[in-house]
């Protein structure tokens, strides 16, 4: 593991308590920062605070509720006294329907976590990184944003909105220490699997040259890099993970 400086940083990480978020949670701290992991599930966010160690706070939230979010950086300030760092994992797969099979509903769930999740989640806290003059805002992407997955157009324009949101954020903070930027991953064995048929899975394996999925730890690793203060130029830009799939 390279050595990241992120000592005396704090960070919120949603969907922190599993997968990406986990793992991301636990670079951070053992790069020297404090974490909250902002979750829905407030057990298994507790648990995963417990196995890191004292560094981590776990914060129950739903990231699509503007008021519930509130109450969350509040908790978070008081706890941890700045923000320096957000990390916007949190996100569902949604069901592998063709565009004429899916429900409106099925699409508005995944919009609401996949895209108003981020969206509310930095209305709630680019200022009071704006007041402290610096901030570190990862957003985590997708490779089917940028390409699109059959049978996930929900999922798909989730992302591809996120990206957007990224570079539109990035340009509204260029003026500040705040970098914006979001990385689009390839698939990765974690619990959203279960979200997702096994010919969908079998799809994605099929279109990374490197054969595999990425681990989660490598993940973990740029978005290490992305919150650190290292990243000081880079600002609205979208950094692949995609093991040779994207094609720009």
């Amino acid at each position: 593991m390279n050595t990241i400086d992120l000592n005396g940083r704090c960070a919120v990480v949603t969907g922190g308590a599993q997968g990406f978020g986990r793992a991301i949670t636990e670079r951070f701290v053992a790069s020297g920062a404090k974490v909250a992991i902002w979750d829905h599930d407030i057990a298994l966010a507790e648990k995963t605070a417990r196995d890191i160690g004292a560094a981590v706070t776990a914060v129950q939230v739903d990231v699509s509720d503007l008021a519930a979010v509130e109450t969350a950086r509040d908790t978070t300030l008081a706890a941890l006294g700045r923000i320096d760092i957000l990390v916007n994992n949190a996100g569902i797969a949604g069901v592998n329907k063709s565009v004429w099979d899916t429900d409106l509903d099925e699409w508005r769930k995944v919009l609401r976590i996949n895209l108003d999740g981020p969206f509310i989640c930095c209305k709630a806290v680019v200022p009071t990184m704006i007041a402290q003059n610096y901030g570190r805002i990862v957003n985590i992407a997708s490779i089917a944003g940028k390409e699109g997955n059959p049978n996930a157009a929900h999922y798909s324009a989730s992302k591809a909105g996120l990206i957007a949101l990224t570079k539109s954020l990035g340009k509204e903070l260029a003026a500040h220490e705040i970098a914006v930027n979001a990385v689009t991953p390839a698939a990765a064995r974690t619990a959203i699997f279960d979200q997702m048929t096994q010919a969908h899975i079998d799809f994605m394996l099929s279109k990374i040259p490197k054969g595999r999925f990425v681990l989660v730890e490598e993940l973990a690793a740029m978005v290490a890099w992305l919150a650190s203060e290292d990243c000081a130029f880079s600002t609205g830009a979208v950094f692949d993970i995609s093991g040779g799939r994207a094609t720009y």
